[in-house]
């Protein structure tokens, strides 16, 4: 069957592999992601990019309307998109953890309020936030990622309430909580570090999930790691 999917910051990294596995599958994908130029080489009929900007309301309010101006029915969205920035807690200033928290939870929260008259209208659509083990409550936390790995967690606990509040309406919404992953962001958090999965592993993992995940999970922040970092 298929299906119409929303990927948020996917010019890069896993986003791009996520996008390269629906593409390759016979999925239809509307991408909104700042970075254009990356994707116009995949050259794709079933591919709709939007610029946007997660942190500005209406950047995401003319990509809501490029959406359901193509579709009725949304099947996925995967919230991948994710800002960090790597500093002292005490120098972090509050543009900084305001753009952070944005991107990183007010987007998802808005996005998929948004989106709703065209999701769960034919099949159960699932909402998939893509979070950090960073967030993850219990896990090990890092000095200089208090934005970001806050910011995770509000993620993992938005995921929670709103999965209760669209139940009955033909939706599901899970958390992945991803470890690490060789991408630019990895690089950013932890210089050095080298990661023991790819962005494409990951991709693939998402990708099988993003179809079948809501079948045996609602409102679950599940891990997805080998290594933290």
């Amino acid at each position: 069957m298929r299906m119409n999917v929303v990927v948020t910051g996917a010019s890069r990294g896993i986003g791009l592999e996520v996008i390269r596995q629906f593409l390759d599958n016979g999925h239809t994908v509307f991408c909104l992601t700042r970075n254009t130029e990356a994707l116009k080489s995949l050259n794709a009929a079933d591919l709709h990019v939007q610029a946007t900007d997660l942190s500005s309301v209406e950047s995401m309010k003319e990509s809501v309307a490029f959406i359901r101006s193509r579709t009725k029915s949304i099947d996925i969205i995967i919230h991948n998109a994710g800002s960090l920035v790597n500093k002292p807690y005490e120098t972090i200033s509050y543009e900084e953890l305001e753009r952070v928290y944005k991107v990183n939870v007010f987007a998802p929260y808005y996005l998929t309020q948004q989106l709703l008259p065209v999701l769960g209208t034919e099949t159960r659509s699932h909402v998939i936030n893509i979070s950090s083990m960073g967030g993850f409550q219990g896990s090990a936390k890092f000095p200089g990622l208090t934005a970001y790995s806050s910011s995770k967690a509000a993620v993992a606990g938005l995921t929670e309430c709103l999965a209760e509040e669209l139940k009955d309406k033909n939706i599901s919404v899970n958390c992945l909580a991803i470890g690490a992953v060789q991408t630019e962001m990895l690089a950013e958090a932890f210089p050095g570090y080298v990661a023991p999965l790819s962005p494409l592993q990951m991709a693939e993992y998402i990708f099988d999930f993003a179809l079948k995940g809501h079948l045996y999970y609602n409102g679950k922040i599940l891990p997805v790691s080998s290594s933290t970092p």
